[in-house]
Order: structure tokens, then C-alpha cells, then sequence
């Protein structure tokens, strides 16, 4: 991993929220610029705060104050520890640098206590500090050329090389989508060689998907299969990210017979394609695995909008009474409860929701680079302004880091199938038994009994791990609830090399998830090894590892990664 520097961004940090949702956005089919614009809360707020014009005075008065000390060089506003974007010594060294810096922190100080002031309900709060910060972050000195002095000594040292470098990779960004800067190099990659590695096959085709069933690395696999269905926008390789980096690689090598889907790339033709034509085809390759295995179990298991769906065809089948068929239930940064969602649900309302859906229906499909332009929005210190930087003022290339590819190489979501996660997420629906009916079955996860083991990341901005913690309270079963020390997908990708990793367990698993938390243990080392074990015991006994992958009616198509990957 590319280590933190004083003028580039720390890809460790970044890749903990560089995957987009894929489960609600509506501003992915809005388009996120209508974020930046004034709106009802923003009018809320400016009446708020002239209803208290003492308060409002004394905080401008305040600022005018700070000010002044800072014209005199007396005020003590200085930069946060960490806050990379004035690390330069010259922010500090050059008198007027440092004035400009300390004046820009007292403003964005100002702001944040003037929200505060106006005692907004949750929701307006939410969105009114939504439109601030981003302003906030795109007024930092830091941004501009020739004023952040890293940008300045660029250009002397290249003789103005860097700037026009800059200017070529901003209109390049500028010409596709998503229209915000590179966050990676990707010329260092190459899927089915460094990325997405680890030995396998095709072992089963149909429109939707291809099923890999990966080549068993021991002499004895357990009995009981584990079948993974990834999220439905971006590759399902984030679980086979590269060789030592690979969740699918670790549990082959435990012993564990492992079978993933990966999703076709859908367009305009697959339109109709929604929750129930998806639940069909994870059933398919349910059956597919059972019929390989032998096994009249499986564990099944589902990562982000994949654990939606896993949590749907787990309620299906144990509404057709069929839930012997799963030995056990894994869900990793998945909310199943929207209810208060952080950011991403206040900024989404019905009427948006409606209007959102309808675009993506015109077109068939939601364009997975749509969620990305959003989400980067949603980080713009990290996702946006640290590029900026990076690439249009210094004039230099974004780090190549395996996460960040993976991140990039997104998939469309057909329309039908976006409008169904935005009506599951706008109205809560997986949370009230019968609300949602599919395949004529009305979906009870509290029906799902089976012992379930629950992942989130404490630093995740896309799925919030209180909300996936809430999920111990839908479901029926015994569950294990896991908080990684990590983000949305540095969650997943925490090998045991990673010295950093720690996780936080409990067995009590109380409805409030701030009690759970306090009162949990906290484990060196990564949650792999944490639910190897509890595979273990869920997951039968040990037989000599297949000599072949398939069966005799189901040969290897192709190898693993598969064709589907490959799809643009």
C-alpha cells in the first residue's frame, strides 16, 4: 500500500470508502450537482438563524474577532493533527500562507457552529452540513493552483511541466464519466493474472451469471459447500482481490469448498431484470452447487446489495419450508434496516426516489460510474480534493493500489432491479415481515433460523455499521456480530499479513448497538481467521478434496475468473 505523503492521498485511508452503494442512491440516476444547490433545509436554516439574530450576531462577531488577531499574527487557529492538506511546511513558514489557512479554518469553524445555532430537525441538519462541507472542502486553499506552495514548487522544479500535465488529466476526467479525478492506475493490473488469481473454473453458465467454483488448495474439504453472492454493481473479485489478499484464496486454503457468483454487466436489453429475476438465479446456483457437492447443504452467504439478496433468497426459503438447505448465514457490510441511514438517507425523499427511477428506466439501467461520481461526493476531502491535487496540480499520476481498481471497474444495474432496492430502502421494507412478496412468498427474515455471522467495518461511510448491526435483531437465528476495525471494503480485504488489523465481538447482542459496542472485546488480528472457526463447526465433516472441479454433468466451462468479468 502506498504510504501517506504531504502531497498525495493515503490509498489505505481512501479505499475504506471508495466503493459505491449499490443498494438506494437515487442521486445516481439525479446526478449528484443538485446537492450543491440551496434546498428547503438550506431555507430552513437561514430562517432558523434569523429568528436568533443575537446568536447569529454573536458568531459573526466572532469570526470578525478571530480575524483580527489573525491580521496581527496573535490567533492560535491552527490545522487538525493529520490534516493532510497543510502538511507542506511552507503552509506554516510563509506568513501569508499561514494567515490564509488560519482564516479559512475559522470560516469552516464558523459555519459548522452556526448549523449547530439553528437547531435543525436530524434530517435538515443532516443536509445542510452535507452542502456546507462540501463547499467548505472546495473553498481550502490547498485547492488552488500556485497557492498550495507543493504546487508552486511543481512548477518551478518543471518548469511549468506539472500544470500542463494537470490540465490534460482534468480534461480527460472532464470527457467520461465518472467526471471527478482518477483514483487509480490501472496499468499495473490484470485481472485473472494479479487480480482475481486464485485457481478455479466456470463450472455453470446461464444470462445472468457464471458460477466459480474455486480448486480446493488441501487434501481433505469439508462436507458442506459455502456459496457467495457478490454485489450486484462493481466485480465480485473485491472477494479475490489478489494473491495473500484474497478472502476466497484463505478459506480454499482452510479447507473449504467455495463457490462464487459472478454477475453479467447488464444493459438496456436486461431492463426487466429485478429482485425476483435475481432471486431465481441464486437459487439456480444453489442448486448448481448442491448438485456438484453432493451436499444437501450449503452456507450461504452475501456481501453488500449480494447480502440483500442472500437475505431474501434465505427467507424465501424458509417460507417454502425449505430452509435445510442453508447450514448457515454470512452477511458482510449489508444493511437490511435503512432506517437512518447517515447522509445517503437524508438526502433521498419519495418524490426523488419516483423521479429517480423513472431516468433509470428510460435508459434500462443505472451506470455503476453514476455511483462512483456520488459517492465521491459523499468524501470529497478523500475522493476528490486529495486527487485534485494530486493529479491536475501537481501533474502526477494517482497510486496504483488493487482496491482502487477493483473500485473503478464497475457494472451497470438494470432499471427494474434499481427501482426495487430503492423501494426497499425508501420504505423499510425487509424490516416488517410480509411487506415484500417474492416468487409469491411473503419474505420473514425473522423466519431465517439458522446461525448467522454478521461483518461491518467501524469506519464504513457506505454501509453504516450500526445499521448492519440491526440485522442481529431481523433475523431468527444465533448471530455473531463482527466490527472490523475498517471500512467498506478494507473490511473484507484484511488479510492476516495486515499487522493493523483488529476486530471487536460480543456476545450480547442487545438491541442498542452503541451498549454492544461498548461493552465488546477487542481481538488483534482479522475477522478471517475469526469466522474460519465458526465455518468449522457449521460446515460438516472432512472428506478427500474432489479430483475434479464440475461434476460429470457439469464441466468447467472456462477458467476462473470466468467471461462475465471481462464485460464493460
Amino acid at each position: 500500500m502506498t504510504a501517506s505523503t504531504a502531497t498525495g492521498p493515503d490509498t489505505t485511508e481512501l479505499a475504506d470508502n471508495a466503493a459505491p452503494l449499490d443498494a438506494l442512491l437515487v442521486d445516481a440516476a439525479l446526478g449528484p450537482a443538485r446537492r450543491f444547490l440551496p434546498d428547503a433545509s438550506t431555507a430552513a436554516w437561514a430562517l432558523s438563524l434569523a429568528r436568533r439574530p443575537r446568536t447569529t450576531a454573536r458568531r459573526l462577531g466572532g469570526l470578525v474577532g478571530e480575524a483580527s488577531k489573525i491580521a496581527v499574527g496573535t490567533s492560535d487557529v491552527a490545522p487538525r493533527r493529520g490534516d493532510r492538506r497543510f502538511s507542506d511546511e511552507g503552509w506554516t513558514e510563509n506568513p501569508l500562507l499561514r494567515r490564509l489557512v488560519q482564516l479559512y479554518l475559522a470560516g469552516g469553524h464558523t459555519a459548522e457552529q452556526l448549523i449547530e445555532d439553528a437547531e435543525l430537525d436530524p434530517r435538515d441538519r443532516k443536509r445542510v452540513r452535507f452542502l456546507v462541507e462540501n463547499i467548505t472542502e472546495a473553498v481550502a486553499p490547498s485547492n488552488v493552483p500556485l497557492v498550495n506552495p507543493a504546487s508552486a514548487k511543481a512548477v518551478i522544479d518543471t518548469a511549468g511541466l506539472s500544470l500542463a500535465r494537470g490540465a490534460g488529466h482534468l480534461a480527460k476526467d472532464l470527457l467520461s464519466a465518472p467526471r471527478v479525478p482518477e483514483m487509480v492506475d490501472t496499468s499495473g493490473f490484470a485481472i485473472g493474472e494479479n487480480i482475481a488469481a486464485t485457481p478455479g473454473a466456470v463450472v455453470f453458465r446461464n444470462e445472468m451469471l457464471e458460477l466459480i467454483q474455486y480448486a480446493p488448495q488441501t487434501d481433505e474439504v469439508y462436507t458442506t459447500p459455502v456459496l457467495v453472492v457478490p454485489p450486484t454493481i462493481n466485480k465480485f473479485y473485491a472477494l479475490d482481490l489478489a494473491p495473500d489478499r484474497s478472502l476466497v484464496e484463505h478459506m480454499v486454503r482452510e479447507g473449504h469448498q467455495m463457490f462464487v457468483i459472478s454477475w453479467r454487466n447488464p444493459d438496456a436489453r436486461h431492463a426487466s431484470w429485478g429482485i425476483e429475476t435475481y432471486v431465481q438465479a441464486i437459487l439456480e446456483g444453489l442448486d448448481t452447487v448442491e448438485e456438484i457437492t453432493g451436499s444437501t447443504q450449503t452456507v450461504l452467504s452475501g456481501i453488500c446489495s449480494g447480502g440483500i439478496l442472500a437475505s431474501i433468497v434465505a427467507a424465501y426459503l424458509a417460507g417454502i419450508g425449505r430452509q435445510d438447505r442453508i447450514a448457515a448465514f454470512v452477511l458482510a457490510v449489508t444493511v437490511i434496516d435503512n432506517a437512518d441511514a447517515g447522509t445517503v438517507s437524508a438526502l433521498t425523499d419519495p418524490n426523488l426516489a419516483a423521479i429517480a427511477k423513472a431516468r433509470s428506466a428510460r435508459k434500462g439501467y443505472l451506470d455503476g460510474r453514476a455511483l462512483a461520481e456520488v459517492f465521491a461526493w459523499l468524501r470529497p476531502s478523500d475522493l476528490v480534493w486529495n486527487y485534485w491535487v494530486n493529479n491536475y496540480l501537481l501533474g502526477k499520476r494517482p497510486p496504483a493500489f488493487d482496491i482502487l481498481f477493483w473500485n473503478a471497474d464497475s457494472t451497470r444495474m438494470p432499471a427494474t432491479l434499481h427501482a426495487d432496492f430503492v423501494d426497499l430502502a425508501i420504505e423499510n421494507q425487509l424490516t416488517k415481515p410480509g411487506a415484500l412478496t417474492v416468487l409469491g412468498v411473503p419474505i420473514d427474515l425473522g423466519a431465517v433460523s439458522v446461525d448467522n455471522y454478521i461483518v461491518a467495518g467501524i469506519a464504513d461511510h457506505i454501509t453504516p455499521w450500526e445499521n448492519c448491526y440491526r440485522t442481529t435483531q431481523l433475523l431468527g437465528g444465533t448471530s455473531r456480530f463482527i466490527l472490523s476495525t475498517s471500512g467498506h471494503i478494507a473490511a473484507l480485504v484484511n488479510p492476516p499479513t495486515n499487522r493493523k488489523a483488529s476486530f471487536h465481538t460480543n456476545d450480547d447482542h442487545g438491541a442498542d448497538p452503541k451498549a454492544w459496542l461498548r461493552d465488546a472485546q477487542t481481538h488483534e488480528g482479522t475477522w478471517w481467521a475469526d469466522v474460519a472457526i465458526w465455518l468449522d463447526g457449521r460446515s460438516g465433516e472432512r472428506k478427500p478434496a474432489p479430483k475434479e472441479l464440475g461434476s460429470t454433468r457439469l464441466r468447467p466451462l472456462v477458467e476462473a475468473p470466468g467471461t462475465y468479468v471481462f464485460d464493460k
